[in-house]
């Protein structure tokens, strides 16, 4: 009998999401990463490869705040530079976790900045 942990569980749900989900330049996708210490988002473009925008919570304006403070911040950190980038709509990607506390907060601020998914 195999064990799988709760890291290859979210693997697996992250995978079944990115063969779905998929940015281009006019409407990139907005990747999530939780860490146990912060948050990080950007926009990608999956087309050409690239970064339009991110936000991470190692930032000085970030760094300060915990939890969904945090999230909340970054997310409208991050729509206010894709609204620089040109950037007005996104698809939402949380990379397998649950829309729930920390993931949902930052997709509010996103919402909230602007940025529409």
């Amino acid at each position: 009998m195999t064990v799988v942990t709760n890291r290859q569980r979210r693997q697996r749900r992250r995978y079944r999401v990115r063969a779905k989900v998929s940015g281009t330049a006019e409407r990139p996708r907005l990747s999530v990463y939780r860490s146990n210490r912060g948050i990080f988002a950007q926009l990608i473009d999956d087309v050409d490869g690239k970064t339009l925008a991110a936000a991470n919570w190692t930032e000085a304006e970030l760094s300060k705040l915990r939890g969904t403070e945090q999230a909340k911040k970054a997310g409208e950190l991050l729509a206010e530079r894709a609204k620089k980038a040109g950037v007005e709509t996104c698809v939402f990607d949380r990379s397998g976790y649950r829309y729930h506390g920390r993931v949902k907060a930052l997709a509010e601020g996103a919402r909230e900045g602007g940025l529409e998914f």
